[in-house]
């Protein structure tokens, strides 16, 4: 139910948002708006303002629109043809067409204005032991490590690290990391890159690049055991403390998670203790995909001491005047990120496993309105850019490809030909259909898989 009710929250937010960008500028330029629908298809409910215009709830959740006086789509009377939306100049209907888009921009901005106004909950970009043979591991990175920055970019969580990595990471041969070592020491790191797959890459920058999170020391005690997983089949139980696998001693749960993870399908033997007593308990790990590896997982998670995670964690926050500045450069970063994947992905250097559909997206709502109301937020903001982004594409039926014609209106002097944009229809809605077929079988993929 969070996951459903957060998807809808989100789908009526950016909805709302996008359209009333519409409906604004369309007032504003003197258009008459007829419509103003969320969601498509039959109408639910409706009520009409003192302007003329129908406010609807239509039965299809799956987007919105706004209706507006156009002598192509019916009769218009005379007395309302300046009202028309044809019937404005190319800059008028630009603007109209615009103002969706910079709407959800604008909405992103505001956004990430709040949170580094108010300050962001975030984790201090301290880095664990690398895993032998990563580039990180060959650079010298040691447990313990906490990065200044990526390429001379400041950066001052976990967060704005992995966004670092992802965008400096994707071409590139090789990556500038400073750090400062728990005695105060400063190092500069060159992460050599260009051993691992471009998707390896985009999949896990950190992970690819052998940086992982720091961990403190955790007692190898289980403190849940998932009902119906490997663990509580085997008959362990919440308070066991392994003692070794497979005969080998586990001195903190990082190890027994290491063991696990690299023995998918295979037997194991647990030796623990229990009120005093030493049990031996065959545990089968079953077999998941994980960023494109089978990894082994029992259904388990530690016993956390409290207080155990609270040096590692920080608040990020800024003044009213440079939380403006970081929100804009976030929402532009954001979107040229975008658009850059999306090139990337048209000739082959990344892969279409990332475009993701309705169901990824319901799921990620779902999980940051369970991580809190800042996380929901900032996933709001996302989501909001990425939906800009996508109608700014130059594709007919979206903004973007409106916004195409009439640039050549600008150019030539006068409209594209109905017969073209009729043409244009047609083929944006064979590219759209491609790219919702990748959306939903990408979405599938992952359901099955996880």
């Amino acid at each position: 139910m969070t996951t459903l009710l957060a998807f809808l929250v989100t789908l009526a937010i950016l909805i709302v948002v996008h359209e009333f960008g519409h409906y604004s500028v369309a007032r504003l330029m003197g258009v008459k708006v007829l419509r103003f629908s969320v969601g498509f298809g039959q109408v639910i409910a409706r009520r009409q303002d003192r302007h003329g215009t129908e406010w609807a709830l239509s039965a299809i959740p799956m987007g919105g629109y706004v209706k507006m006086l156009d002598e192509r789509e019916g009769e218009v009377a005379e007395q309302d043809l300046p009202y028309a939306f044809n019937r404005q100049n190319v800059w008028k209907r630009s603007a109209i067409v615009f103002a969706g888009p910079a709407a959800n921009l604008l909405l992103a901005i505001l956004i990430y204005w709040g949170l580094f106004f108010s300050g962001v909950p975030a984790l201090k970009p301290i880095l664990g032991e690398p895993p032998a043979g990563t580039p990180a591991y060959i650079a010298g990175i040691r447990s313990g490590e906490t990065v200044l920055s990526v390429n001379d970019e400041k950066v001052e969580s976990w967060q704005d690290l992995h966004w670092s990595l992802l965008r400096h990471g994707l071409g590139a041969e090789r990556l500038s990391l400073e750090t400062r070592d728990n005695a105060d020491h400063l190092h500069f790191r060159q992460l050599d890159l260009s051993g691992l797959a471009p998707d390896v890459k985009e999949t896990d920058p950190a992970r690819a690049a052998g940086l992982t999170r720091y961990i403190p020391a955790i007692a190898p005690v289980l403190g849940e055991v998932v009902a119906g997983g490997q663990a509580a089949l085997a008959g362990l139980r919440v308070g066991d403390r392994i003692l070794s696998v497979d005969g080998v001693a586990v001195a903190n749960w990082h190890e027994l998670v290491q063991k696990v993870r690299s023995a998918p399908g295979q037997a194991l033997t647990f030796e623990l203790a229990r009120q005093g007593q030493v049990l031996r308990v065959n545990v089968t790990p079953t077999a998941a995909d994980e960023a494109g590896q089978r990894v082994g997982k029992i259904g388990a998670a530690p016993q956390i001491p409290p207080g155990t995670f609270e040096a590692l964690q920080t608040q990020v926050r800024y003044s009213a005047g440079d939380a403006v500045v970081r929100a804009l450069a976030k929402t532009w970063e954001l979107s040229s990120f975008s658009l850059e994947m999306l090139g990337r992905m048209v000739i082959g250097q990344a892969s279409l496993d990332n475009i993701a559909g309705p169901i990824t997206i319901a799921d990620y709502a779902g999980q940051s309105a369970r991580s809190g109301i800042a996380s929901f937020i900032a996933f709001l903001a996302l989501i909001s850019i990425s939906l800009a982004v996508l109608n700014l594409l130059p594709i007919p039926l979206l903004d973007g490809g409106h916004l195409l014609y009439y640039l050549v209106e600008v150019v030539t002097g006068r409209p594209v030909p109905e017969r073209v944009q009729e043409i244009g229809q047609r083929i944006g809605m064979a590219l759209l259909g491609v790219l919702m077929f990748f959306a939903l079988f990408n979405d599938l993929q992952r359901l099955l898989t996880q």
